[in-house]
């Protein structure tokens, strides 16, 4: 492990668990939540830093700043339009948070390096993290991890 990385590590483990903090983080993912349900890109570039970072950890995809983020999500509810996240875990710290969900979707467009789309439902896993910024109390983006969604 690089000796930056883990000095970056250490320092989140030691930050301090402050409730009104706790209150932000767990308001602004929310926030996201909502947005994303509702699919208002620009309710979800709210909750986000200017200088955010989508990745797809699976496929080693990143996607940069607000512009890239909504390439993100353009690109996923052009794949999968009426996409449903059934939240099944979620840990909120001061480091962020960290969902799990099942999806449910109808895969109508190529999207990332899947089979080619069919029209078919299809159902995955996702594990996500959304950093957080704590001086511009904003994530910094996300990092996605996707599971039995047939990636090749």
């Amino acid at each position: 492990m690089k000796s930056n990385l883990h000095s970056a590590v250490v320092k989140q483990l030691r930050r301090k668990v402050d409730p009104d903090e706790y209150k932000a983080i767990r308001q602004l993912w929310i926030d996201h939540s909502v947005a994303e349900d509702s699919r208002d890109i620009p309710g979800l570039m709210a909750t986000l830093t200017e200088d955010c970072v989508y990745t797809v950890v699976n496929s080693n995809v990143s996607w940069h700043g607000k512009e890239g983020a909504t390439q993100f999500y353009q690109q996923l509810l052009r794949a999968f339009p009426d996409i449903h996240f059934d939240l099944q875990y979620i840990v909120i710290g001061p480091q962020g948070v960290f969902e799990e969900a099942h999806v449910t979707a109808t895969y109508q467009s190529q999207w990332l390096d899947m089979s080619p789309p069919n029209g078919e439902p299809i159902q995955f896993d996702v594990i996500l993290l959304f950093p957080w910024e704590p001086k511009r109390q904003l994530f910094t983006g996300e990092r996605v991890y996707f599971f039995n969604l047939g990636l090749r």
